[in-house]
């Protein structure tokens, strides 16, 4: 799937939560955040 930026942004809906995952060795984070880029939790943390 080959898109271009634009095409990626129209993607975008009301209806869309983007959750941004950091995978570590040892302790893993995730964030929620809107369609808006409004952030629905606090960092969350959790391990194996």
């Amino acid at each position: 799937m080959n898109y271009t930026q634009n095409e990626k942004i129209e993607q975008v809906t009301d209806l869309t939560l983007v959750v941004g995952v950091d995978i570590g060795s040892q302790l893993h984070y995730a964030r929620a955040f809107d369609n808006r880029g409004c952030e629905l939790t606090k960092r969350v943390f959790f391990s194996k």
